[in-house]
């Protein structure tokens, strides 16, 4: 897919210095660079590993990444079919305006239809309301009677080995 000077593709291997620039740039824009643990190989295992864990999609200027669309597919019980899920999406601040961002989500939701998805889902945080307002612009909905829930690193570790967290060892429920 392209546009006005502009083109969308699949990331491929040789992409991954590109991309992780592009997460980085992602990063801090959030200002959570200090969280960013990825590094080439494990997008390269996510991304073009068997099975491949995610996918991406770079938006190029003049033969140089500018842009970027990483996404999963999830499951709903509900509708009984998969959800294309955006994980992040970035489009650097100089080559924002020109339809970059439009152009992702479009693609992402064609391939989230063609694929038989029942949901396009992502989150955006709260203060980002440059985003909140392009993502209203699209036609999204805020699902804001939902709380996302996170568990990572030692608390991760800790459920998994049955130990921690402030409940009592035999619930009652």
């Amino acid at each position: 897919m392209s546009g006005e000077g502009f083109s969308l593709r699949p990331a491929a291997p040789a992409d991954l210095p590109a991309l992780l620039r592009l997460v980085r740039a992602l990063a801090e824009y959030e200002r959570l660079l200090h969280e960013v643990r990825a590094t080439e190989e494990d997008l390269a295992t996510a991304l073009f590993g068997t099975p491949a864990r995610a996918w991406a999609l770079l938006a190029d200027v003049a033969g140089t990444a500018v842009g970027f669309a990483l996404w999963f597919y999830s499951f709903s019980t509900f509708t009984g079919r998969a959800g294309l899920y955006l994980e992040d999406v970035y489009v650097e601040p100089a080559h924002r305006g020109r339809g970059i961002g439009r152009a992702i989500f479009r693609d992402l939701a064609k391939r989230a239809l063609a694929e038989g998805c029942a949901r396009f889902e992502w989150a955006v945080l709260d203060w980002n309301k440059p985003a909140i307002g392009f993502y209203a612009r699209l036609g999204a909905q805020p699902m804001a009677e939902w709380r996302v829930q996170r568990l990572s690193g030692p608390a991760l570790a800790s459920l998994a080995a049955g130990e921690g967290g402030p409940w009592p060892t035999h619930p009652s429920t």
